[in-house]
């Protein structure tokens, strides 16, 4: 097997991969087992761009290459393309999308732009593995150069229905150039089953079974495989000093009531509002729970340049304000929303002391909060799990409470049955999520994905 070179919008960290969740984990492993290269944007905007110097660290056989991009080439590919205009399309939401030529020029001339520095690295033998939204294209533009290794993508977030792609000014130009590469992988097998019925029905492609497609002369394979994290690693942060002194603080905080947790980043696809009016029915539809169980939310900002962010933060401001306005009482505050993060180890305590886990996105590519918050409870006595049957984790967490974020009624009802669910059921649904994330962890997932590869390049394909 030759060197593994990752490509992704984001690099590393080569070490302390804790601190960065399951994908750094999965990614570094894999690296280090072959050797490689890990290559994409250093986050920084210069004069230069991507024609400027790389930028590289070396750790033992992994080498972090780096490359700027120009203020042009980041508002249209980054801020553009790929915020304004890929991510609400992907997440099913064409009322958000700016479908403005230039992003799509712009995100285009990037991939390009990415593929041509990182062309004179490649060697022969060389795995290459693409990750996410931000280079859809870029196989196409290395397979131009005459590059002849085995390319592999995945996407991190949802592929929607062909029906929702179409509305995607050039979507069968976009998917055209993504069967340059050899295997693409998707979160979920309704993703992946999107892709391949986007591909039979406006490519004109043959689906040969076994996620296997083919358009003319061209076989690429389109399969789920999801992502998972380092789920005993993390059931080891739950037990950390970090973790045991915000234990005890909510411990002494919540006083023998029980906590709801929420931990997203702001953003529209997460379904905040919708959750917090849940949480407001399960107060007004079952009044036993007034005094006795708050909602702490944790959401830190993210793209909040963008008025769709801007908009959510002013709305969660205000239900908050609500919510705590009709009642709060003395000893006793509804809802506690943070916008600001927290290390992992101190998130691994923060769920550990909370009942229960409330995971309800509108739409989802896999959401990994469901798995830490199952990695990190106590085997003897461990909460519970809601979470929306749109996000992909739903397809691997049946034993949750699987609800429609969209229904106050329906997740206010969850919420009632996971406070009040016995110990021994909660003991059981437990036992199978996490037995299932210890098996299909991080390095699993990748593990999969290379071994696909690997029978692709012997296949000479």
């Amino acid at each position: 097997m030759g060197r593994l070179v990752v490509v992704s919008n984001r690099v590393g960290p080569l070490k302390d991969t804790g601190r960065a969740g399951g994908l750094a984990v999965a990614l570094v492993d894999a690296l280090t087992k072959t050797g490689g290269i890990w290559f994409g944007w250093s986050g920084e905007v210069s004069e230069e761009g991507t024609f400027g110097q790389l930028q590289t660290q070396k750790s033992k056989s992994v080498q972090m290459v780096q490359v700027d991009m120009t203020q042009a080439d980041y508002d249209a590919f980054y801020a553009g393309y790929a915020n304004r205009t890929l991510w609400p399309v992907l997440h099913y939401r064409l009322d958000l999308a700016d479908f403005d030529r230039r992003f799509e020029q712009g995100y285009r001339h990037v991939n390009d732009r990415f593929a041509t520095r990182l062309r004179p690295m490649l060697k022969p033998d060389d795995i290459v593995w693409v990750h996410d939204y931000h280079f859809l294209t870029m196989a196409s533009n290395l397979r131009v150069m005459e590059v002849t290794n085995p390319i592999a993508f995945f996407l991190h977030i949802p592929f929607p229905a062909p029906e929702i792609l179409a509305a995607l000014p050039n979507a069968g130009s976009i998917v055209r150039a993504m069967l340059a590469y050899d295997l693409i992988g998707f979160q979920t097998r309704r993703d992946a089953s999107n892709f391949r019925r986007f591909v039979r029905e406006e490519l004109g492609g043959v689906d040969l079974g076994d996620g296997r497609m083919k358009v003319g002369s061209r076989e690429v394979i389109a399969r789920a495989y999801p992502i998972g994290i380092d789920a005993e690693a993390f059931s080891k942060f739950a037990m950390s000093p970090d973790a045991r002194r915000n234990i005890s603080r909510l411990e002494k905080l919540l006083g023998g009531r029980q906590q709801i947790i929420g931990v997203d980043r702001i953003d529209y696809s997460k379904g905040l509002p919708e959750r917090f009016k849940a949480f407001e029915r399960l107060l007004e539809d079952y009044p036993e729970n007034r005094g006795r169980v708050s909602l702490m939310q944790v959401a830190p900002p993210s793209r909040a340049e963008l008025d769709a962010y801007i908009d959510i933060r002013r709305e969660l401001d205000e239900l908050t304000g609500h919510v705590n306005g009709k009642f709060a009482e003395l000893d006793w505050t509804p809802i506690r929303f943070m916008t600001r993060s927290f290390p992992r180890r101190a998130l691994a305590g923060i769920y550990r002391a909370s009942r229960v886990g409330l995971v309800t996105p509108l739409r989802d590519g896999m959401n990994l909060v469901a798995k830490e918050y199952v990695a990190a409870q106590r085997a003897e006595d461990p909460g519970v799990l809601v979470l929306s049957r749109f996000a992909g984790a739903a397809e691997e967490m049946q034993e949750a409470m699987i609800v429609n974020p969209h229904s106050a009624e329906e997740v206010a009802a969850a919420l009632q049955t996971a406070i009040t669910m016995p110990l021994e059921e909660r003991r059981d649904r437990w036992q199978a999520m996490f037995d299932r994330l210890c098996a299909n962890d991080a390095v699993a997932w990748s593990g999969k994905i290379m071994a696909d590869v690997q029978a692709i390049k012997r296949n000479g394909r």
